[in-house]
């Protein structure tokens, strides 16, 4: 056997390790022959992961990853090695961090500091860990895509102890079982001990206090505060909370879904701009619905907020901010099919209103839900002759519909002039839902009496030469757009269809500095989120903004129509787009003196912290 060899530096590491080693665990890991449930995660630079995805690895490798773990280190070229080895092989490797005192920024300088380009995945809320039953950092598990089982459970291999390295390991665990299951073997050495500092799990010495987590004070408020709004008798949700009974018979959905972060309807990076209209759940939120669920979904004491509020449900969802329209512009009837593909559908209506006015506030009310999947609305002149007569030409747009999107007013002193004699056209984007159905939607518009003192503008950018090859998972395509005049930035919105896997803004300022505005790592095309900034922001002119979106054509995305086709630009869902939208107004020479004067002054600020 190798001589151990130890530095005076990696000895004093692992007699840390020894006394971490003296604590007694507080939570049974999850055994070999466990079944895994499915979650997301957030990796160290922003990525998302759902472990499910990866259905066809033959098989997934964790390593248990925390800041400042010796073994961790130690074992992390090993585990590169590994990684380098078997992924041509189907095996799919990640770090997991669900360490209390490590957050995303911290574990994204370890990795730059050791090196680390395995996906660290941030169990930021510990439920991951939680139910996985962690012990330790340091620590190796596998799970079997095929039953979504644990294969094998404990250390990478013998070379580690807690007070000693050999220079060779003489068992490779690890190893062994990712041998077993490539060739499509039982596990032989499916269990041993694992190595590493204790990760500190509090919820599980209070697990006994779950059962008091108050459903009347606790759980309704969060479930009011961010899912009732969808989940009421006539929401968009499948199903109504009205009283604690139907959430109790929902509850382990609710735990799914939150686990798997389908809920809330939200896929912003948190760590990436702040967004008015955010829809995601706080760390804190989050904790109390998974640990109320799992302790049974007690009732307890109190009153049923879900059937004693009072809150109201208006028709039209800015008639709560500024009454009922102004105006209502009834869009032309569709009958659509229970199946087959509908066509775009380019409605064209003379403006009713008989008068200029200036637009407050803009809403398109869905007849069917179930069939709509989009509108956009815009509004311009017909043209009347040559190659494009009777297409309209575009001189401004109104707010349109899709799932995610917020109803809410313009800007405070912003609007949108409408003409007395201009043509508005409602683009009708139908998918079929297995019932045949008449779509009545209509439009509600909200005026100002006065002038407000700014407009706000609408810009598109697309780009219509994609093309994403059969069966690439994660391809990338780009759109800019020059901003022309100094603006205010209000929202963001990129879109895809079916394939749509990723998008980002990024602004490319005049002097070459980059910011990178949204990042969306986890597209879903269910969700068309308009992103609202939560403080409008300074765009200088000759700005660059660049989206990115990228793609997945891969058979392991279960909405691809077909993986086996090359795919570009289309209106149709199984056709792709790179299109995004954003709300700016621009400011005149006096406002953009003002703001540029501010932006100097933040950036001589920044300078002199960076200097210190």
């Amino acid at each position: 056997m190798p001589k151990p060899i130890r530095t005076l530096q990696a000895s004093l590491s692992l007699l840390v390790l020894a006394v971490c080693g003296l604590w007694t665990a507080q939570a049974a890991a999850l055994a070999v022959n466990d079944r895994v449930e499915n979650f997301r995660l957030f990796d160290h630079q922003g990525g998302s992961h759902e472990l499910y995805y990866h259905s066809n690895a033959k098989a997934i490798a964790f390593l248990v990853q925390g800041n400042g773990c010796p073994i961790v280190r130690n074992a992390m070229p090993r585990f590169r090695e590994l990684r380098d080895a078997y992924a041509a092989q189907g095996v799919q490797f990640f770090l997991l961090n669900s360490n209390l005192q490590d957050n995303r920024a911290s574990i994204a300088r370890e990795a730059d500091k050791f090196g680390y380009d395995i996906p660290i995945l941030v169990d930021e809320t510990q439920i991951i860990g939680e139910s996985l039953g962690l012990v330790r950092t340091g620590e190796v598990f596998v799970v079997d895509p095929k039953t979504w089982k644990v294969a094998y459970r404990g250390a990478l291999d013998d070379r580690l102890t807690y007070e000693n390295q050999k220079q060779q390991a003489s068992a490779h665990y690890l190893r062994d079982a990712l041998d077993d299951m490539v060739a499509g073997k039982a596990v032989q050495t499916a269990s041993t001990d694992a190595l590493g500092c204790l990760i500190n799990f509090p919820e599980q010495t209070a697990r006994a206090n779950h059962a008091d987590i108050s459903y009347s004070e606790d759980i309704a408020p969060i479930l009011m505060q961010n899912c009732v709004s969808c989940h009421r008798e006539g929401g968009i949700g499948p199903w109504a909370m009205t009283d604690y009974n139907m959430v109790r018979g929902f509850s382990l959905m609710i735990r799914e879904v939150v686990r798997t972060k389908r809920m809330p309807p939200w896929h912003a990076d948190p760590m990436v701009g702040h967004w008015a209209n955010d829809r995601s759940l706080s760390d804190a939120q989050i904790k109390t619905l998974v640990h109320w669920v799992e302790a049974g979904a007690p009732r307890g004491e109190g009153e049923d907020p879900l059937v004693t509020s009072q809150r109201t449900y208006y028709k039209w969802d800015t008639q709560a901010m500024l009454g009922e329209p102004d105006a209502v512009i009834d869009i032309p009837a569709m009958e659509i099919p229970a199946t087959g593909t509908v066509d775009y559908q380019y409605h064209h209506v003379a403006n009713p209103i008989g008068r200029d006015v200036w637009v407050k506030a803009a809403e398109v009310l869905p007849g069917d839900r179930a069939v709509l999947h989009h509108t956009i609305t815009t509004f311009g002149d017909i043209i009347t002759e040559g190659r494009h007569k009777g297409r309209l030409k575009h001189k401004g747009g109104l707010r349109g519909y899709a799932p995610g999107i917020t109803n809410q007013a313009f800007p405070e002193n912003t609007g949108v002039f409408l003409p007395a004699d201009t043509t508005l056209e409602f683009q009708m984007h139908y998918t079929t839902s297995g019932k045949a159905t008449v779509d009545e939607s209509k439009m509600g518009l909200w005026f100002y009496e006065e002038p407000p003192q700014h407009e706000v503008v609408s810009m598109f950018v697309l780009n219509s030469r994609i093309k994403i090859p059969a069966h690439a998972s994660n391809h990338k395509e780009t759109v800019e757009e020059v901003i022309p005049k100094d603006a205010l930035l209000y929202n963001l919105m990129p879109h895809a269809h079916f394939r749509g896997k990723a998008a980002e803004f990024r602004a490319v300022f005049p002097d070459g500095r980059e910011q990178l505005l949204l990042s969306v790592p986890n597209y879903d095309f269910n969700w068309q989120t308009t992103y609202e900034l939560a403080e409008p922001m300074f765009i200088p002119a000759g700005t660059k903004l660049v989206q990115a979106n990228w793609w997945d054509n891969s058979a392991q995305n279960k909405a691809n129509p077909d993986p086996s086709i090359d795919v570009t630009w289309g209106e149709q869902s199984w056709e792709e787009m790179l299109f995004g939208a954003m709300s700016l107004r621009f400011l005149d020479k006096e406002e953009a003196a003002q703001y540029r004067a501010r932006e100097a002054e933040e950036s001589k600020k920044h300078n002199v912290a960076s200097a210190q």
